[in-house]
């Protein structure tokens, strides 16, 4: 197993590292010495260096960490609910309920696209629907607009097109506070909606085999005690459920930053660069820019915020002893 891991894992891992030091247009052997060697060029066009590289990775990070704030708590909240409906004993067709709930997430994602690209459409079902109600629907996946600065813009509160004072006179990394702040595109306001909707049956098994653990006595004792549900929730259930919680929310920490098929599909980072995405950047800067070295790059740059925020949220999550009180 060793071996295994290390021909497949962990020495792909170095090469590409090798690799994301080099200025390589992917037509020569990276390892002959054929490559210029880059040193942290690579790195430094990303993170330091004004300029389009830049602009385009910091566009990328602000809309993933939309994509992030927004899919996984409201994926968990929603996984932990369906796990709790059809965890009831009483419920009746509760196999009939499991299986419509977990079936989009054994969907093919790339099928799944392509509908939500027909029902999104100007003149699609989403918004013949809202016509009905005298609703007038977006172009959903040719929307730009930031949904707060709309927010924002439609309360009188800031001038969207013009915007003026301490968000637009600072910056990081070449963005604007105010263009940190716009919150998700409206194009990616739908493909945030898709990825709830794919992923929250596979979380809800999880959460599901994890209450079918808790223990009958613990819940009947609790009962006996007059507890009411929400306590029951909040005091035995959710308690229980720490280390599926911690499992359910680094899994999709790590799913919504690698996030790439759908906006492969969807939009491939359009409506002005609103749905670009750092995983699809990499792809972008590789395979159509001829540039592996800083596809690379950007590879590893993920990487390293995936395990900064994964370990952020152990030390969230972590068990706290109790603490012990000095006696007088």
């Amino acid at each position: 197993m060793v071996i295994v891991l290390g021909l497949f894992l962990v020495l792909p891992i170095l090469m590409a590292l090798w690799v994301s030091l080099l200025h390589w247009d992917g037509q020569s052997n990276p390892f002959s010495g054929q490559a210029k060697f880059a040193g942290l060029d690579n790195y430094r066009a990303l993170l330091v260096d004004d300029g389009l590289d830049r602009t385009l990775f910091a566009t990328s990070l602000r809309n993933n960490a939309y994509y992030v704030l927004l899919t996984v708590p409201v994926q968990t909240v929603l996984a932990l609910g369906l796990a709790l409906i059809v965890n009831q004993r009483l419920l009746r067709a509760r196999s009939a309920l499991r299986t419509a709930f977990f079936f989009p997430s054994v969907t093919s994602s790339i099928a799944v696209s392509t509908i939500f690209l027909f029902l999104f459409q100007g003149s699609g079902a989403v918004n013949t629907a809202l016509s009905w109600i005298g609703v007038k629907g977006p172009n959903w996946f040719n929307d730009p607009r930031g949904v707060l600065s709309m927010l924002l813009g439609g309360l009188g509160l800031v001038d969207t097109g013009h915007p003026t004072g301490p968000l637009a006179d600072h910056s990081f990394l070449g963005l604007s506070w105010f263009e940190w702040l716009a919150g998700p595109s409206v194009a990616m306001c739908t493909i945030i909606l898709l990825a709830v909707w794919t992923t929250s049956g596979t979380f809800m098994l999880i959460f599901l085999a994890a209450l079918q653990d808790i223990p009958r006595e613990l819940e009947e004792a609790a009962a006996i005690e007059g507890v009411n549900r929400r306590q029951m929730l909040r005091y035995v259930t959710l308690p229980a459920l720490r280390p599926v919680l911690f499992l359910v929310l680094t899994l999709g920490l790590i799913s919504t930053w690698q996030v790439f098929d759908q906006v492969y599909v969807m939009s491939q980072g359009a409506p002005g660069n609103t749905t670009l995405t750092p995983a699809f950047l990499s792809y972008s800067s590789a395979f159509d820019d001829a540039d592996f070295g800083q596809g690379a790059a950007i590879a590893f740059i993920l990487l390293a915020l995936i395990l900064t925020m994964t370990a952020a949220q152990r030390y969230l999550l972590r068990e706290r002893a109790p603490r012990n009180r000095r006696s007088r």
